[in-house]
């Protein structure tokens, strides 16, 4: 590795697998010393990586208490990275409320949560990089799965980030946000291992690079917006996805 990330502090959330998992570990190959948290309790610290399990980021308090906590380790912050996210999904007229009120708690809520509970410390810092996940889905339909909910909150994502672009300017603190296509996690795994029929003519077929994105696709992105090559880069909407949304 190069060391680009070297010196800085950096706290992920949602690293107890999948992407989470891959960006806290290159985030730390790259240099920066990594707090992570996640939602699942069995969620360990390891390597330099540590990580505070058993937190959820639903809850403004619990998001407030991690992040100071977070912070109090090395004593600043100067990247933020939301990944962590949950989701339902369901056709208009067969999610439920309680399902869509979910989604936003577990997709856009936490990630305002989490935003306001680091925003002063990062004005203490004198700014610093905040890299939040959007979605494709926020900016196009869906044909293969029924996705209104969290395109919604992926949707309240990016728009959020366009407004701390202006709030956080000031302070020196920039704020991007990475769109995604379809990435192999654990959770996406066995989908793509055997893709519906669906999925493969209006997905996966017409992704002009050829393949489904990997966890390291989206961290290669995280790291360039965490990193001070990207020093004059704020409001990006970073779309990763192998050039499937050009097509509509």
């Amino acid at each position: 590795m190069t060391g680009r990330l070297a010196g800085k502090i950096a706290l992920i959330t949602g690293v107890g697998g999948g992407i989470g998992a891959a960006a806290a570990a290159r985030f730390a190959a790259e240099g920066a010393r990594v707090i992570g948290c996640d939602l699942d309790a069995a969620a360990t610290s390891h390597g330099d990586i540590r990580v505070m399990g058993g937190v959820d980021l639903g809850d403004p308090e619990q998001a407030r208490q991690w992040v100071d906590e977070a912070v109090a380790v090395h004593g600043g912050i100067d990247i933020l990275y939301n990944n962590a996210s949950a989701q339902r999904f369901g056709t208009l007229d067969e999610l439920t409320v309680a399902d869509w009120d979910f989604t936003m708690r577990n997709e856009l809520d936490l990630v305002y949560y989490t935003v306001r509970a680091a925003w002063p410390h990062l004005r203490r810092q004198g700014g610093g990089s905040i890299v939040n996940v959007g979605s494709i889905a926020a900016t196009r339909g869906v044909e293969f799965m029924a996705q209104n909910a969290h395109s919604a909150a992926k949707g309240g994502v990016i728009a959020l980030t366009l407004q701390l672009v202006v709030e956080g300017g000031p302070h020196g603190i920039r704020a991007n946000v990475i769109s995604p296509g379809l990435i192999e996690t654990p959770n996406t795994a066995p989908m793509l291992a055997d893709p519906p029929s669906r999925l493969r003519s209006v997905v996966l077929d017409r992704i002009p690079l050829g393949r489904h994105g990997r966890p390291d696709d989206v961290v290669n992105a995280a790291v360039f917006l965490a990193s001070d090559e990207s020093a004059w880069v704020s409001g990006a909407h970073l779309v990763v996805d192998g050039g499937g949304s050009v097509l509509g």
